[in-house]
C-alpha cells in the first residue's frame, strides 16, 4: 500500500467530501464515498482498492461521521427518539447480519447489490413529496412496525456493502413514512449511526477494514461531518431533497455503467 503525502490527501480529501454532505443530506456518505474510493485512487496513479476493502473501509468511517452529525443535532427538535428506536434496533440486527455474511460473496455481487439499492433510493427521491415540511414536529406520526421493517430490510442490503443504509433509509422515511425533511436527515443520522455499529463489527470480525485508510477517512468524517450538519439546517429543505436525489442518481448510474460495461 501507498503511504505518500499525495495517497494520504486523497484519502483524506475523499472522506471530507463525502462526509461533509454526509452531514448536510443525512446519510452516512458511503453513497458518495464507495464509488470515490474505488475509481479516484487508481485515476490518480495509486493502488486500488478492491469492493471488500472500500466496503470495510466505509464501513467504519460511516459510524464516526454520523457520531459527529448527530452530535451537531444534539439541541434542535429534529431528532424523533421514536423513530430512532424502531428503525434503529431492527436495522442493527439486519446490518449485522449483512455485514458478518458479506465476506462470503465476490466482489462482482458486492457492487450489484449496491447498484441495487442505489437505484431504489433514486427512483424513490424522485416521487414528488407534497405538503411534507408543512407539519409542527410535535405533530408527526408514522406506522413503527412499517420503520422496523423497512429499517430491517434495509439493514440486511447495508451491511453487505458496508453503506450503513441511511442512502435508503432517507427516500422511505420521506417518501413511505411522510416524515419531514430536517427531522428525516437528522433522525437518519441517528439510525445509520446504530446501523454502522452493526455492519462494522461485522467488517471487522471478519477482517475486512484496512486500518491505514480507515484512520485517516475518520479523522475527515469528524472534522467535515459536523459542519455539513450546520450547512444543512441553514439550507432550504427542497435543496437538500434535490441535492441528495442528484447525488444517488449519480452514483446509481456510475454504478451499473461499470457493472454492465
Amino acid at each position: 500500500m501507498d503511504w505518500s503525502i499525495g495517497w494520504i490527501a486523497v484519502i483524506f480529501f475523499i472522506g471530507f467530501i463525502g462526509s461533509f454532505l454526509s452531514g448536510m443530506v443525512g446519510i452516512g456518505g458511503s453513497i458518495i464515498k464507495y464509488p470515490m474510493l474505488l475509481y479516484i485512487p487508481p485515476m490518480l496513479g495509486f493502488a486500488a482498492f478492491s469492493a471488500h476493502e472500500v466496503a470495510g473501509v466505509s464501513a467504519v468511517q460511516v459510524f464516526f461521521a454520523t457520531i459527529a452529525g448527530v452530535w451537531a443535532y444534539r439541541k434542535s427538535e429534529y431528532l424523533n427518539k421514536t423513530l430512532i428506536i424502531y428503525m434503529g434496533a431492527a436495522i442493527l440486527v439486519g446490518s449485522f447480519i449483512g455485514g458478518f455474511g458479506s465476506q462470503k460473496m465476490d466482489e462482482s455481487t458486492v457492487n450489484v447489490i449496491y447498484g441495487v439499492l442505489a437505484a431504489l433510493a433514486a427512483v424513490m427521491m424522485f416521487i414528488p413529496k407534497k405538503n411534507l415540511d408543512d407539519r409542527p414536529m410535535e405533530e408527526v406520526k408514522f406506522s413503527k412496525w412499517l420503520a422496523a421493517f423497512f429499517a430491517f430490510v434495509v439493514g440486511i442490503g447495508a451491511g453487505i456493502v458496508g453503506a450503513a443504509g441511511a442512502f435508503l433509509l432517507v427516500p422511505i422515511m420521506l417518501v413511505i413514512l411522510k416524515i419531514p425533511t430536517r427531522m428525516t436527515i437528522a433522525s437518519s443520522l441517528a439510525i445509520t449511526f446504530i446501523s454502522s455499529i452493526g455492519s462494522t463489527a461485522g467488517k471487522l470480525m471478519t477482517g475486512q477494514v484496512l486500518f491505514m485508510p480507515a484512520v485517516i477517512m475518520v479523522v475527515a468524517s469528524l472534522l467535515a461531518s459536523p459542519l455539513g450538519a450546520k450547512a444543512g439546517q441553514k439550507m432550504n429543505t427542497k435543496i437538500l431533497q434535490w441535492l441528495l436525489a442528484v447525488l444517488i442518481a449519480a452514483t446509481a448510474i456510475k454504478i451499473w455503467v461499470d457493472i454492465l460495461v
